[in-house]
């Protein structure tokens, strides 16, 4: 069996009307569904509920986490680098096309594909 196409976005079905938020900077990853739900609101200025996906990363920009609502519940999600990082808006929290999300997610950028730790 081959490997997904796009692992990293699969699993939440994304279409090009799922609205994607990423805060920009360091975000402490420590933080569980309700301290990364009070972000959601107070420095993104979203509705939690919306079923948008919300999108953090630390400061060494070699994890991010992904909270969303599925209609049911909390999904908080979770992705860790073995090698290289993620790059991240530094200066202003964003909204980005689903595609966008899923290059991130898989390393693409302009220029090329960054060099991450692959079988």
């Amino acid at each position: 069996m081959g490997r997904p196409s796009d692992p990293g976005t699969a699993m939440w079905g994304l279409t090009r009307s799922t609205r994607v938020f990423l805060r920009s900077g360091v975000t402490d990853l420590r933080l569980g569904f309700d301290g990364l739900s009070a972000l959601v609101k107070t420095h993104l200025g979203q509705d939690l509920l919306s079923g948008g996906l919300f999108v953090f990363c630390n400061r060494s920009r070699t994890r991010v986490k992904v909270l969303t609502f599925d209609g049911s519940g909390l999904w908080l999600c979770i992705k860790r680098l073995e090698r290289g990082t993620f790059r991240w808006p530094q200066t202003a929290d964003q909204e980005v096309e689903p595609a966008a999300l899923h290059a991130l997610l898989t390393g693409l950028e302009i220029g090329g594909q960054r060099k991450w730790f692959r079988k």
